[in-house]
Parts: C-alpha cells; structure tokens; sequence
C-alpha cells in the first residue's frame, strides 16, 4: 500500500486548553483508518488540521511523503482531501445537484447555469451511490438521514484520495449504512484512503482495517482492528474499564402516576397513542426511524399541536400549546438536536444553564443577579461533573457529552419533575454514554419521571424501567425492562397492524 498521510508530532493549543499532544497518524491507500476517542480526545481537531480548518503549531504533515502546509480548506481539498463534518453544511434552499457542485456548477454560455448537465453529473455520482434522489428536489425538503447521504455525494464529487467521514451514520437507518458500506468498499477498491470516525463500536469489524485510539489530546496506540477485542479499544479510549451493569427494574406499583397520555393524536404521525408514566420511573421509547416517537415527545412538550387527545399531570387535565405550558407544568424536553433547540453554543456554560429559569435571576427592573447565576451554574457543574474550564467557557469549547449535561443541568435547576431525553447519547462516545446512563439512574432514584427516546436497542434494555415500542405512529406494545430482548422489541417495531400486544409471564409475545 502507498502512504497517503503521515502525521507526527502535532502540536495544538487553544487557549487554557493544551488540544493535540505529540499526536501520530498515518493513512495506507485503499484502507479505512477508524480514529477513535472520547468526546473531547482530540480526534476533530487532528482532522481540521488534515483539512486545513486548524494550522498545527508544530509537527509534520505529509502527503505522498511531501510535507504539506494548507492555508485553508479549499488548498486542503485542492491536494485531494475532503471531510464530511457531523453537523451538516448544506444550503436548504438550494437543490441537491446545486449543493453537491456549488462553486463547480457546469456553465453555458454568458455564464448561464447548464441545469441539465448539473443534475446529470448529481445522478451520476447517485448511480455510484446506489441512491434514487431526484437532483432536482431542494434540501430543506429531504429528511435529515438523505441530508447526509447528499453531504457524502457532496464528498464524492470532488474525487478526492484522502476522504475523512466524522460520524456518517449517526442519522442512517441500518439499510442505509449498508449502502453507504457497500460505496466504502468501492471506494477502497479505487485505492481511495478513508478516515473513519465513529462512536459505534459494532461498526469497526464491519468496515475498518485499523483503528488508532486518542485520549486527552494525546495517540495511546494503532492497532490491526481484525486482532484486537472491541474491549481493548474501550479501555485504551476512557482508560479505565468500563462496567455495564444491567438494569434494576425498580417496584413502581404503588408510585403515584405523574403523566398520563390518552388518545394522543396528529395527522398520520400519531395515531391513539396512548400510556402512562410513573414516580421515579424511566420509560423508553423504540421504534424504527419514521415510527413517531420524536413527534409524540414534541407533541407532549407543546412543540407541535395536536389534533386530538388528553394530557393529564398528576391526574389532573392540562392544556399544553406551547413548550412554556409544558416549562410551567414541569416539563422539560432535552431535543435530539441539542445544537439547534438544546443549547446556544456562542453563549458560556453559566448562561446555558440559567437559560430557562432566567425569572429567578431577573429583578423587576430587568437586572441580572449574575453571582446568583454564577453559584447556580457551578452548583449544576459539580452536581454533573461538567468537564469545564469554569462557568464562563463557551459552550461550543465542550465536548458532546458536556454539552449534553449542560442540558441536563438547565432543566434540572428549572426544577422538572418530567424529562423528555430524545437520543441522549447521539453523537457521544462510550465514557460519556456510561456518565450519562449513571446520571438518568441517580435522577430516577431521586423520583424524577424519565422518558428516553433512542434508536439504539441495547441503550432501550439497559435504561427502561418499561419498553414503549412504536410503528406507523402507533404504539405497538409496551414491553418490561429487563427482560425483553431486541427481537421482542423489533417484533414489535414492525408490527404493522392495530393490535396491541405485550409479554405475558413467561416471557412470550401475546395479545393483550
């Protein structure tokens, strides 16, 4: 194979923050190369400077055994490197052919965009893709998971050698990362190098060739993925070894119910859902991307109107119109899109956490108490182990899963008696998801009601006290927590049918 990248000894810093110590990589042609890490190891920041985002202070980079120096991400794509970033940066009004070629559109004459050539060129890299999206349909219309599918087009139309995917499938559904596998290995064939980022461990045997660990900034080591146990590479991520306790399914009967959904309805994507949630207890949600589970939460938290259906809090009939009816009746709702409904990343970690209970450091004439603020803000830090510099570093300095506590620590001090987590771990490494299990654990014992809302089967089972199972906007069944398995659970996600069903006491699916 021909060394495509060889990085050593780079050297970043941020200020107050020491980013990349000493940090090795490499990149063989026709390999996929997994990076691994904790939120926060180093890993983006490796990357950006790869794709000219960052300079190194110091070290080496190079290309094909030249050393390199990038003034900016268009030299990097220039030398035939191109990332595809977890966040989206697709032009919503814009169609998927214009987004894929912008800045490279064919041209007629007197300038004239060429229409027809453009969206040939968009089906063409489709065709390579095995996707049918029509090149003529704007973005803003396409579902998050085909955003990301026309973000890797995107990729591919520069036919680039060196190709850097930071978390490809965290909004695929299993068919799509198939097909998205599949481009991979057709990528290697043509002697293409991919950089892989990924916090989904079942994802390495399937697509990686090596895999090399960060930490704090710092290479703990490369290794050959086909010789070394998945429990190696976790240990050699959070430097620890991690437990995976099962669930204790707590006895709940005589727990007061605190919320209760009946009938809930909206257009086709919530149909007679209908359940309840009790005093200290954590029900999950599963179901199929598309089943209604998201729309259920909003509904509930006022975000979207419904077109029928009764809310009850504490048995007690309530009117929620708004996300501030649902705040007062506490109620808070953490979003699946931390990033755009969640947290203000410009803002510093002290004014996240005061965001919704701004009332309590207001007097009436408008002035802020910021001390007040200030031990609130800390009071959550240390309550949540907040990895933070202090309570003024902004948000967008702290990694995934401290951003997520942030979240938490905002609702927590508006005193919520109901939380809503919609995919809590999304886009969180393994440490951070075993802090975050740990946390809805405490909050539950400590007689918070929890709904969880999660794509990952293994995450339902290990933190659902009850297992709520959803299909075509219906809900399908509501199985125990600790003895259900995925195949109950899938079972149910497609049972495509108004019949409702549950386990009976040995375990087996049946009627109710």
């Amino acid at each position: 194979m021909t060394k495509l990248v060889a990085m050593s000894g780079i050297e970043k810093r941020f200020p107050g923050v020491h980013a990349l110590k000493q940090v090795r990589f490499d990149l063989e042609s026709g390999e996929v190369h997994a990076l691994m890490g904790e939120n926060g190891a180093g890993k983006s920041t490796l990357m950006k400077i790869l794709s000219g985002v960052y300079t190194k202070d110091s070290g080496s980079v190079k290309l094909m055994g030249e050393e390199v120096t990038f003034d900016g991400p268009r030299s990097a794509q220039d030398a035939g490197i191109c990332i595809i970033h977890q966040e989206l940066s697709l032009m919503n009004d814009l169609t998927v052919a214009q987004n894929i070629f912008i800045g490279r559109e064919p041209r007629l004459s007197f300038g004239r965009l060429d229409e027809t050539a453009l969206n040939e060129q968009a089906i063409e890299i489709f065709k390579l893709m095995n996707l049918t999206i029509d090149p003529r349909t704007v973005v803003g219309s396409l579902t998050i998971a085909k955003q990301q599918m026309v973000e890797i087009a995107k990729a591919l139309s520069y036919r680039s050698k060196i190709l850097v995917m930071d978390e490809p499938t965290a909004a695929l559904n299993e068919a799509e990362i198939s097909d998205l596998f599949v481009i991979i290995e057709k990528l290697k064939a043509d002697g293409v190098g991919i950089i892989y980022i990924s916090h989904k461990m079942d994802e390495l045997n399937r697509i990686a060739d090596r895999v090399t660990v960060m930490r704090d900034g710092e290479t703990i080591d490369t290794a050959d993925v086909a010789s070394t146990s998945t429990d190696k590479i976790i240990s050699m991520m959070v430097g620890r070894e991690l437990t995976n306790d099962s669930v204790q399914i707590p006895d709940l009967s005589n727990s007061p119910v605190v919320l209760e959904v009946e009938n809930l309805c909206r257009g086709k994507e919530i149909r007679q859902v209908s359940f309840d949630l009790r005093q200290g207890e954590i029900l999950g949600f599963a179901g199929l991307m598309g089943a209604g589970r998201t729309e259920v939460a909003r509904a509930i938290f006022g975000a979207d109107r419904i077109d029928s259906g009764t809310i009850k809090v504490h048995g007690k009939t309530v009117s929620i119109k708004t996300p501030s009816d649902a705040v007062a009746l506490g109620i808070g709702y953490l979003s699946e899109d931390r990033k755009h409904f969640g947290i203000a990343t410009g803002m510093d970690v002290r004014a996240n956490i005061a965001m919704a209970s701004m009332e309590r450091f207001t007097s009436r004439f408008g002035v802020l108490n910021e001390p007040a603020m200030r031990d609130a803000a800390n009071e959550y830090i240390e309550k949540l182990s907040i990895r933070t510099p202090s309570d003024r570093q902004e948000l967008r300095f702290l990694s995934g899963g401290n951003q997520q506590k942030v979240v938490i620590g905002k609702w927590l001090l508006r005193d919520c008696e109901v939380l809503i987590f919609d995919e809590p771990t999304r886009g969180i490494d393994v440490g951070a998801k075993a802090e975050i299990y740990k946390l809805l654990n405490q909050l539950a014992a400590q007689g918070r009601s929890i709904i969880v809302i999660s794509s990952e089967l293994p995450e339902v089972i290990r933190l659902s006290h009850r297992i709520a199972v959803m299909c075509e906007g219906r809900l399908t069944g509501i199985l125990p927590g600790g003895t259900a398995s995925q195949k109950d659970i899938m079972s149910l996600a497609t049972q495509r049918s108004d019949e409702h069903h549950t386990l009976d006491s040995t375990g087996n699916l049946s009627n109710a």
